[in-house]
């Protein structure tokens, strides 16, 4: 685990109807940030999008139909896991989950099982100046997205 990175499995009511899930709760002992901003992607099978992270933004994913591996590197300067990677597989076949991505952390993932839809919670609105891009092989992290297989 990358110190500040918590994981919320998701629990289905299901019925004759289909299903609830709740994601979030202000109550949740990883939530205590505040809301910001709410945004839903759509991402075909195959693509890795990779890296991005905030300087003061922390954000809250949930893949609600589809699968990704979520790929975590922290590069936070005084952090316990500086330099640690973490992946994570969620989506609707692989688990439901809710992950809290703090600042610091670069992310990205690519869809295993596509099209993937996700939902993004954030405790700002989003500010172009706190986001950094980084190659998708940037040579400091040296995660190879190509090795990650689809779900057959």
């Amino acid at each position: 685990m990358i110190t500040g990175v918590k994981i919320k499995e998701l629990v289905l009511y299901n019925d004759e109807r289909g299903f609830f899930c709740e994601l979030i709760r202000k109550t949740d002992s990883f939530f205590k940030n505040g809301f910001g901003q709410l945004s839903y992607s759509v991402v075909f099978q195959g693509v890795a999008k990779a890296w991005h992270l905030h300087r003061k933004q922390t954000e809250w994913m949930c893949v609600v139909s589809g699968d990704i591996k979520l790929v975590l590197y922290d590069m936070r300067e005084n952090s316990e896991t500086r330099k640690h990677t973490m992946e994570i597989l969620m989506g609707s076949t692989l688990g439901l989950k809710v992950v809290r991505v703090p600042h610091g952390i670069a992310h990205g993932y690519k869809v295993i099982n596509g099209p993937m839809s996700i939902v993004y919670i954030s405790d700002k609105e989003y500010d172009p100046s706190d986001e950094l891009r980084l190659p998708h092989d940037d040579p400091r992290i040296g995660y190879n997205w190509a090795a990650i297989p689809p779900i057959k």
